[in-house]
């Protein structure tokens, strides 16, 4: 597994992880269709949120959340719609989240969370 995958594999589990400790349970990981992957889907209190998930090892290239761009945000938007269709669970409300996740070699991974981006 190539460096960047690893840094997001952890950044993935720290999400998920972080989230079921604020209540959430997880639905689904790197849910995909033909449009793309949602990389994590969690449920709380009737509302399913879809996160996307953006780890670094620092920030010398940007803050994670930088990363999320105009175009990335109308795809989780697709992504998000394509899931409700095909799911037999019904939401209350749904929203889009996102995590940064900020790992950097030998201390505790940051974890920011923002809630309805999109």
């Amino acid at each position: 597994m190539a460096r960047k995958d690893e840094v997001g594999r952890r950044g993935e589990d720290c999400a998920a992880e972080y989230l079921v400790r604020c209540g959430y349970t997880l639905i689904e990981r790197n849910w995909r269709c033909s449009q793309g992957e949602i990389d994590l889907i969690v449920a709380r209190g009737g509302d399913v949120v879809f996160v996307e998930v953006k780890t670094r090892s620092g920030t010398g290239y940007g803050h994670p959340f930088e990363a999320i761009t105009v175009a990335k945000l109308a795809r989780l938007r697709r992504l998000a719609g394509a899931w409700c269709e095909q799911s037999v669970l019904s939401a209350r409300h749904i929203r889009i989240d996102a995590i940064a996740v900020i790992a950097r070699p030998g201390q505790e991974p940051l974890v920011e969370h923002l809630e309805g981006i999109f």
